[in-house]
């Protein structure tokens, strides 16, 4: 299982999202993330990933985490990740447009999850509220359905 990021920027009541452009997850709205380098803490990952995916620049003792998620997929283990899940209040710069994501600012009670995973609605609106989340989604092949899940 590799060890992956997931963070979102927030503003006052506000979420930024961001659509991906290329690679896994192409066309839904997430947070900005990705997978953690060999010779990278966690939190050194979050750090680039947000500054290569929307061109902000924060500091480690900024990521506030929220939880962890653990994804498999039915029959593709190679899939699997252990992700961790941070908000970030404090950063420098605006998000900007990349090669790889397009961010876009959303209200905490608006967030368009039609457009985003099918297990963000299961877990982000607790999070919204700052509670500690840890849960596992186990995925059909490609992702498009749950199979089983448990949120705590």
């Amino acid at each position: 299982m590799r060890d992956v990021t997931l963070c979102f920027l927030r503003k006052d009541n506000h979420i930024c999202l961001a659509m991906k452009k290329r690679g896994f997850g192409v066309g839904k709205l997430n947070g900005v993330g990705g997978k953690v380098e060999n010779t990278e803490t966690i939190e050194d990952a979050a750090v680039r990933e947000i500054e290569e995916e929307i061109g902000v620049q924060v500091r480690k003792k900024h990521l506030q985490k929220i939880g962890t998620l653990q994804f498999s997929f039915e029959n593709k283990d190679d899939w699997g990740q252990l992700c961790h899940v941070y908000f970030v209040e404090i950063w420098r710069g605006e998000p900007v447009e990349t090669e790889e994501m397009a961010p876009s600012w959303h209200h905490k009670n608006e967030i368009p999850f039609s457009d985003m995973w099918v297990d963000d609605p299961l877990w982000l609106p607790q999070a919204l509220e700052y509670k500690k989340i840890e849960a596992t989604f186990h995925f059909n092949e490609d992702g498009s359905n749950i199979l089983k899940y448990k949120v705590q």
